[in-house]
Order: structure tokens, then C-alpha cells, then sequence
């Protein structure tokens, strides 16, 4: 073979070799007789960055140089072919050293890495659990025994729901003794008699309708007509023939004249709920109602006169969807003449005794059940809820446990709380501590930083530059975690 052809052949295995390792999952380093490092494959340089030719008091550093006396220290103890367990800067390695003798002649090693951070972390997380197990077995035991105990205590303890029965509102009312609910009442009494239009907002679950309900029975058209209409439940173009009444032959099926909802009520009082989710073609025909009190039937040119008093309600908001042009700026005015804003439950827990007692009172009689004790421990566990879905959450867990209810008490274990669905930064704070109950700090904060950095790499599809700097983090210490927690960027694109 001729100097050519070895070269050539040299170069072959060359490029064979770097393609071995550019695929390789383990971590390969390639460390020279004078104990420095030569090269890095581009797992290892994604796990630790790129260790070569950095200067000495880098914090990276220390990571090289404890590489390198592992190295060392294998070689003096001639451990060169087995499989070695370390910790390096709270991460576990796996590590094998071959040495080999470069075309050069020179001593060479490599060092071929395996992160096993995690295995680690789930065997001591398994020899805790069975060392604890017998513990555990035992506290249960004790548990049971004591479950008549408990019982008997529940139903001496003070009946919170008996002082409040009595003085509970009618149906129909907003219950509540809060400083905020107190505030509200006074602002809707104070609003209702005008005739001007009202913006209610609030999230989901807060009682819009039931404010839209209290304005329209303390003003003065309490005896005219009263319309609600949920703005996103009807298709636009049914919304607008809905509201504004069609001509005969607008569209294919209007075989005659109708009258519109607007026309209907006129004296009287329309509820529109969803507002911000009407398309701007609805936008534009309601703003005309509001500005000039006239309406034009599809199909139609004449304006009809229209006398009705509009009160909307929206969990969104509108101000954000004005600027993001969404929705119209001088619709936005015209609807925001009154707000009245509703805070939501976690704003105002001193109301949840009252809608408590109101829930058990409307639901005992509904279901026949005979319930009338709320211990103490049920409140507190109420009170400290954060209540994403508001009263109507509450709603809902008081009539579930009232319908669940084996006697007279409700328990802990018919105390159910909802979790939307899809929604994991939504969990209250009880449900986080239900769901890490037992596990290690350690284990309950790479949790939690998982799922923030899945949750801002979803929400920005993906892009790992801009998941990074919103988390202010650095682009290799980012991958770094993402590594650790098998996450892929690549599934959420």
C-alpha cells in the first residue's frame, strides 16, 4: 500500500470513528498523556459544555479537573476496564477508562460517561421507603383503630353550620358578610335605578349573572322584560338575525319578517354574557344600539328605535383585548361606563362560612339528606383552598359531599375538590402538598422545575432560546435540565 492509500485508509477510519461517537448517547472524553483533554463528543459537550482550552478559574473548571483526577487516580490503581461509580457537583456518573496508544505513539485514554443522577436518586428513594415500610404498616394500623375515635370527636366538635342557618340570605341573593361583598351590594344598589349600561367582570365561576340578576330586580324596568343570551354559545351569523330580527328574503330560509330579541325587550332589560367573545362584525351592530338606542334587521336598511338597557359581563380581559385588537376600543368605552367588578373567592374566604351554610340549607332539602354538622377541620380545609373555579366550585363540592354524606356529618372523605382539567399550574396549593405528601424536598423541587420549564416550552412551542430567557437561564444550563428531566423540545414543537 502505498503513502496515498494509507492516508486515505487513516482518514476513512478517522471519519468512521468521529461518526461512532457523534451518535453515541454516552459522554466520551479523550484525555492525552499530559492529562488534559483532547476531545469532547457532542454529548458530552451538551451535558457539560465544552471543557477544552478554559481558563483555569472558570467555574467549569472544577468539573474538568475532577474529571481528570478520576482519570488519574483509575490509571495509578489500574482500574482501567471496570465500570466506576462517582459524584461529581450533586450528579452521579457511571464512567469506564480505555487506554490506547495513538498513531503518534502517545498514551492515550478514553473515558466513556453515563449520567445515572436518576437511578440513584430512585434507589435511595426505594431503600428509605423499605427501611420506613414496617413504620408505615404500623401507623396505619393505629389509624384504623383510632377511626371510631376520630368519628366521635367529629361529632363533638362545634357545629359551625347551626349559628349561621338562621340568618342566611333567600335564594337568589349574594351571600357573603365580606368587607368586598359588602362594597358590591352597595355599588349595585347604587348603580341599578340609572338606566346607564353596566360592564360586570370577574373570572369564571364568581356569580356574574346573579349581579346581572340583583341590577335588573333593584332598578326601575324590575317589572319589563329581562333577556340573557351567552354570547358564545350561538354561531354569529345566528347571533346577529337573533338579536337584530332578519327581513323575508335576507338569507336562504327567512320566508317572512321577524322581530329580533332587541325588539322584544324593548323597556326592558338584555343580559349579554361573554361579551368579549362577540366577532367584530357583532361588535359594530351593538355599538350602533349603544351609541344611537337603533338596531337594523339583517337584510334591512331602515333603523328601528329600540329602548333596552344592556348589561354585559366578561371573564376576559377587555382593556388587553383592545390593545391586542381583538376588540374595539370605542365598544370598549361604551360598555365601560360602570364596572363592577367581582373578586373571586380566595379574595374574600371570609364568605365561604356563609356559602357553605347556604349550600348545605339549598342541597339537604334537594337530596333529603340529613345533614347539619360541618366540623371545624372541613372549614379549615375550605378556607385554605384556593378555589380556582370560585362558587361554583364550592358549589359543586358541597353538593357532592351533601349527596355522599353517609349521617349527619360531612367528613373528609366526602370532601372532594375539583382539578380543571388540562390546567396544572391551576392546582391549589392543598392538592400540591396532597400530591408530594412523603417525598423527599429534593425530589418535590425537581418536580415543580420540570413541570415550570414543560409548561413555558409548550406555551412558546418549543423554542428552547426563548424558553431560556424568559427563565433567565442560561442556553447550556438550560439544556443541561432538560436532559435530567428527558425532556424534548422537539415533541412540543
Amino acid at each position: 500500500m502505498n503513502q496515498q492509500n494509507a492516508t486515505n485508509e487513516l482518514d476513512r477510519l478517522i471519519n468512521n470513528q468521529r461518526t461512532l461517537l457523534d451518535v453515541m448517547l454516552e459522554m466520551v472524553l479523550l484525555v492525552n498523556s499530559e492529562k488534559d483533554i483532547e476531545y469532547m463528543n457532542p454529548s458530552a459537550v451538551q451535558f457539560f459544555g465544552n471543557l477544552k482550552d478554559i481558563p483555569e478559574n472558570s467555574g467549569r473548571s472544577k468539573i474538568k479537573n475532577s474529571l481528570l483526577e478520576e482519570v488519574k487516580n483509575q490509571i495509578k490503581t489500574a482500574k482501567k476496564n471496570g465500570v466506576v461509580t462517582t459524584a461529581i457537583n450533586n450528579y452521579h456518573f457511571e464512567y469506564t477508562i480505555a487506554p490506547f496508544v495513538g498513531y503518534r505513539g502517545d498514551n492515550l485514554h478514553w473515558l466513556i460517561i453515563r449520567d445515572v443522577t436518576e437511578r440513584i436518586s430512585h434507589e435511595q428513594e426505594m431503600a428509605l421507603f423499605h427501611s420506613n415500610i414496617k413504620l408505615i404498616l404500623s401507623q396505619k394500623i393505629n389509624e384504623l383503630k383510632e377511626g371510631e375515635i376520630i368519628r366521635n370527636k367529629l361529632l363533638q366538635q362545634i357545629n359551625t353550620l347551626k349559628s349561621h342557618m338562621e340568618s342566611q340570605p333567600c335564594e337568589g341573593t349574594m351571600v357573603g358578610s365580606s368587607k368586598a361583598l359588602c362594597e358590591l351590594r352597595d355599588m349595585v344598589h347604587q348603580v341599578a335605578k340609572s338606566d346607564a349600561t353596566i360592564l360586570i367582570t370577574g373570572e369564571s365561576g364568581t356569580g356574574k349573572e346573579l349581579v346581572a340578576n340583583l341590577i335588573r330586580e333593584t332598578s326601575n324596568r324590575n317589572e319589563k322584560p329581562f333577556l340573557k343570551i351567552n354570547c358564545n354559545t350561538i354561531n354569529d351569523s345566528l347571533l346577529e338575525s337573533d338579536l337584530f330580527g332578519y327581513e323575508k328574503g335576507s338569507f336562504t330560509g327567512a320566508h317572512s319578517r321577524k322581530k329580533g330579541k332587541f325588539e322584544f325587550v324593548d323597556g326592558g332589560t338584555i343580559f349579554l354574557d361573554e361579551i368579549g367573545d362577540i366577532s367584530p362584525r357583532m361588535q359594530a351592530a351593538l355599538l350602533r344600539v349603544l351609541q344611537d338606542g337603533e338596531i337594523i334587521r339583517v337584510g334591512g336598511n331602515s333603523p328601528i328605535k329600540v329602548d333596552v338597557r344592556i348589561i354585559a359581563a366578561t371573564n376576559r380581559d377587555l382593556a388587553t383585548a383592545v390593545k391586542e385588537g381583538t376588540f374595539r376600543l370605542d365598544l370598549y368605552y361604551r360598555l365601560n361606563i360602570i364596572n363592577i367588578s367581582i373578586p373571586p373567592l380566595r379574595e374574600r374566604k371570609d364568605d365561604i362560612v356563609d356559602l357553605v351554610t347556604h349550600f348545605v340549607r339549598r342541597y339537604r332539602l334537594a337530596f333529603k339528606k340529613d345533614v347539619n354538622f360541618v366540623p371545624k377541620s372541613i372549614i379549615t380545609r375550605l378556607c385554605n383552598h384556593h378555589w380556582p373555579g370560585n362558587i361554583r366550585e364550592l358549589e359543586n363540592v358541597m353538593q357532592r359531599a351533601i349527596l355522599m354524606a353517609k349521617s349527619n356529618v360531612i367528613t373528609e372523605q366526602e370532601l372532594i375538590f375539583d382539578v380543571p382539567a388540562g390546567e396544572e399550574n391551576d392546582k391549589s396549593y392543598i392538592s400540591l402538598l396532597q400530591k408530594f405528601e412523603g417525598f423527599p424536598l429534593k425530589k418535590i423541587t425537581a418536580e415543580m422545575e420540570r413541570d415550570i420549564i414543560l409548561h413555558i416550552l409548550a406555551k412558546y412551542n418549543g423554542n428552547v432560546a426563548k424558553t431560556a430567557q424568559i427563565l433567565k437561564i442560561g442556553k447550556t444550563a438550560f439544556y443541561d435540565k432538560m436532559k435530567r428531566y428527558d425532556i424534548s423540545a422537539k415533541n412540543l414543537k
